[in-house]
């Protein structure tokens, strides 16, 4: 695997977190426990890029 793989995860996974933060600071359902239906693919998205770079972080160490 090449840095630049783990780097472009990395920016998109920094992204999707900006997203889902911005988010979440403007709607108020996002800051409960049920999202609007506009939150959830931002959200989602953003445990979805989380969950491979720490995976790939996990691998990277072993």
């Amino acid at each position: 695997m090449s840095a630049r793989q783990t780097d472009d995860l990395f920016v998109r996974y920094m992204k999707a977190f900006e997203d889902s933060t911005e988010h979440a600071v403007g709607c108020l359902a996002c800051q409960g426990e049920t999202p609007c239906a506009e939150g959830v693919p931002i959200h989602e998205r953003f445990v979805r890029l989380q969950d491979a770079y720490r995976e790939r972080q996990s691998k990277q160490q072993r």
